[in-house]
């Protein structure tokens, strides 16, 4: 392989050098033909006819020159980014006139397809071994820890420790799902389709409450509309889990309200204890925890499927964090998909 790249030698310039020697050859063949027509030598018509022969020729030339620049661009067209084929892009298959710049092009590109490939088998590996090697045990814990609260006679401790079981449990599966959604591919409609917000928050309401189980902190829904997304349920259900559960640690005692409005979710915690500043001191956006781990994933989402997230402070009353949605579908749009 190596020795065949080199008998190539492909040499820098060299097409500009054709190219060069093309239109000097023209121009000084039009001169010629020129001059002897000024004095006679020829007739007008022979010299308009070998003009024309001259630039046709110099046309098919300048093409031929750029035929491996056509065809790598034809390759590069049909190139799939979910499975690139880096043999299509060896330099071995370029022929002995092909410009050193040219050549350079194609080592570039197939050098990136080998990484793109390398990627994207990695990426896959990650899904399934993630989907299964975690997802497994995690079920069993679950399972083994329902089993446990049920048994009689826990102490008070034990009723604590199998909270706290469970509660982790519950953030680990939202990790792995936030780190499958975040892993996939953003073309990919595997787990796209039309679904209802409002579902989606119930959901994930029912399994909040088990987490805050114990703590006084009340939360509510309130759903002021209805509205329908085109996207993947499971990264809606990963970034409203991750701003509750942000809202609830920045919560000691007090309320949070989670408000459907239409293209719009808002996280708002209502704490009771005010605070030691006043409230002029307070700029907007001070208490908020931007750079936590459970942020640092909401803002992914967020990013990755264009669905922008505003975090807010509002003195003496608690933090604000809002989704945006640009494109929200009507209510019975998840109803006549489905029929």
């Amino acid at each position: 392989m190596d020795s065949k790249a080199t008998s190539l030698s492909p040499q820098a310039g060299a097409f500009r050098r054709r190219i060069a020697a093309v239109f000097t050859l023209q121009f000084l063949t039009v001169v010629g033909v020129c001059v002897l027509g000024m004095y006679s030598v020829v007739p007008t018509s022979l010299v308009i006819l070998v003009i024309v022969i001259i630039t046709a020729l110099a046309w098919s030339a300048t093409r031929r020159a750029w035929r491996p620049v056509r065809a790598l661009a034809r390759v590069v067209n049909r190139w799939d980014g979910q499975s690139p084929d880096p043999g299509l892009l060896k330099v071995e298959q370029l022929t002995t006139h092909t410009d050193a710049d040219v050549a350079s092009l194609t080592r570039g590109l197939h050098k990136f397809a080998v990484r793109l490939a390398s990627y994207n088998q990695r990426e896959r590996n990650f899904t399934r071994d993630a989907s299964h090697e975690l997802r497994s045990p995690l079920t069993v814990i679950k399972m083994s820890v329902d089993m446990l609260a049920e048994e009689e006679g826990l102490s008070e401790f034990g009723v604590r420790s199998v909270r706290r079981i469970k509660r982790a449990a519950r953030e680990m599966e939202v990790l792995v799902e936030a780190l499958l959604v975040l892993a996939r591919e953003t073309d990919g409609s595997a787990d796209e389709r039309r679904f209802l917000v409002n579902d989606v928050l119930r959901e994930e309401l029912d399994a909040a409450r088990e987490m805050l189980a114990g703590r006084p902190i009340e939360l509510r829904l309130e759903e002021s509309a209805q509205f329908a997304l085109q996207g993947s349920p499971q990264a809606l259900s990963v970034l409203c889990w991750q701003l509750i559960r942000n809202a609830s640690q920045q919560t000691e005692q007090g309320s949070l309200v989670v408000t459907v409005s239409p293209g719009l979710i808002s996280v708002r915690n209502h704490v009771q204890v005010e605070s030691p500043l006043p409230a002029s001191a307070l700029p907007v956006g001070e208490g908020v925890d931007r750079h936590g781990f459970e942020l640092a994933i909401a803002q992914r989402i967020s990013d990755r499927f264009a669905w922008p997230l505003e975090l807010q402070t509002i003195p003496g009353s608690g933090h604000i964090a809002s989704i945006r949605f640009p494109h929200p579908l009507p209510a019975d749009a998840v109803a006549r998909s489905g029929s």
